[in-house]
């Protein structure tokens, strides 16, 4: 996004823009407003300066109040000086100076209808100006921060006079016959109307715009005071007065809200991406390192199948070898866990995959006390045992039947 200044030249108009990617300022001349806001888009930031001849400028003095009350005492001055309703302009003023109760104001106004009339070209391409002001405004802004002082430059076509008083714009007025005018007759007309409204006649400085620098000879000699000459500015200082119709702000802010928008939609599709390529990288990786790992298992395989056929066969051999699988260990610690001489084995069987003990005890309390040090005892630990409910026998002994199964 640049930032640009649109103000009226000589004939036509001069775009005075620093492009966000340089830090040097340049100006630009076109016929018309029309070819500028060509190289414009809708996202640059542009300062639209009227020319003298759409806005009424008018220097008022008011009694000094704050706020609210000063921009309405300022309206209805207005609204007696224009030939139609406040509703139909656009205006703003800047405060020149307070002393003795009162205030110096320098207003302008500009018809609402005429300025949608030269920013046509700017509105159809849909570039809203972030401000509206006055040219001249900008230009003493620039050149005379202090003071009473006299412009005289050409604005489009035309030959403009310009009075500030402190950097404001207090008097302007377009002088008949441009370059061509008999100024001779024209400046000293103009310094006694400008001290009919109050203003100083006795100006600090005399600058004139060097396209006029002809005219040099003759300004000093209607005004028998030196002049100065000054160039366009690059950029034209800053100026309170902005002539932005309401409409145009709500516009552009709409427009600002849509931009913002469309920023994070396009980050969210950025960081909507990235998360999908990441995604993809990862199932890469996995499926890289699956293909790595199937050829590892293929080429471990052999060693593989022998562990396991070995792993297998010690298995199979471990009631043969561990002396925790021989029958007559198992007998002995079976015996070791009787309870009482109350509980008898009768039957034991031993196989590679189980072994079982029936058995039969005086009550069923011994039977449930016998599986229980069975399951306890130390040297078992190899099985894991389980007994049913015994049976209880008409002379109520309980019949038991023990299994256990290896780990």
């Amino acid at each position: 996004m640049g930032k640009f200044f649109l103000v009226p030249g000589a004939e036509g108009w001069n775009l005075i823009s620093r492009p966000a990617e340089n830090s040097n300022w340049r100006v630009r001349a076109f016929p018309s407003l029309d070819t500028a806001a060509e190289t414009l888009s809708t996202d640059d930031d542009v300062v639209l300066a009227l020319p003298i001849s759409a806005v009424l400028a008018q220097r008022m003095r008011l009694p000094s109040v704050e706020g609210s009350e000063l921009r309405e005492m300022v309206r209805i001055q207005l609204e007696k000086a224009l030939p139609f309703s406040t509703e139909e302009v656009t205006s703003d003023f800047e405060v020149i100076e307070q002393a003795n109760g009162e205030c110096v104001i320098s207003a302008v106004a500009v018809q609402n209808q005429r300025l949608t009339e030269i920013a046509a070209p700017l509105l159809n391409r849909g570039v809203i100006p972030r401000a509206v002001t006055v040219y001249a405004a900008q230009r003493v802004a620039t050149h005379a921060g202090k003071g009473c002082a006299l412009f005289i430059y050409p604005e489009s076509g035309a030959l403009v006079s310009a009075i500030s008083e402190n950097g404001k714009l207090s008097f302007a007025r377009t002088i008949d016959g441009g370059v061509a005018a008999p100024l001779e007759l024209e400046l000293p007309q103009l310094t006694m109307t400008a001290e009919l409204q109050g203003i100083t006649a006795s100006f600090q400085n005399v600058l004139v715009d060097e396209k006029c620098f002809g005219l040099r000879d003759k300004i000093e000699q209607a005004l028998a005071a030196p002049t100065e000459t000054m160039a366009i500015e690059t950029p034209p200082a800053s100026t309170g007065l902005n002539l932005l119709p309401q409409a145009w702000r709500d516009e552009r802010l709409r427009q600002v809200r849509r931009e913002q928008w469309k920023k994070r939609l396009v980050l969210g599709g950025i960081a909507y991406g990235a998360i999908v390529a990441l995604a993809l990288i990862q199932l890469g990786y996995l499926k890289f390192r699956e293909r790595q790992l199937d050829r590892q298992i293929k080429r471990d395989a052999p060693r593989t199948v022998f562990v396991r056929e070995a792993a297998n066969n010690w298995k199979a051999l471990a009631p043969a070898i561990d002396p925790h699988f021989y029958p007559i260990e198992i007998l002995l610690h079976l015996f070791d866990s009787l309870p009482s001489q109350d509980v008898r084995i009768t039957a034991y069987n031993q196989s590679a995959r189980q072994i079982s003990i029936e058995g039969e005890a005086n009550k069923a309390a011994l039977a449930y006390q016998f599986a229980d040090k069975v399951k306890k005892h130390p040297d078992l630990q190899s099985f894991t045992f389980d007994m049913q409910s015994p049976r209880i026998l008409p002379n109520d002994h309980a019949q038991f039947r023990l299994e256990g199964r290896p780990r």
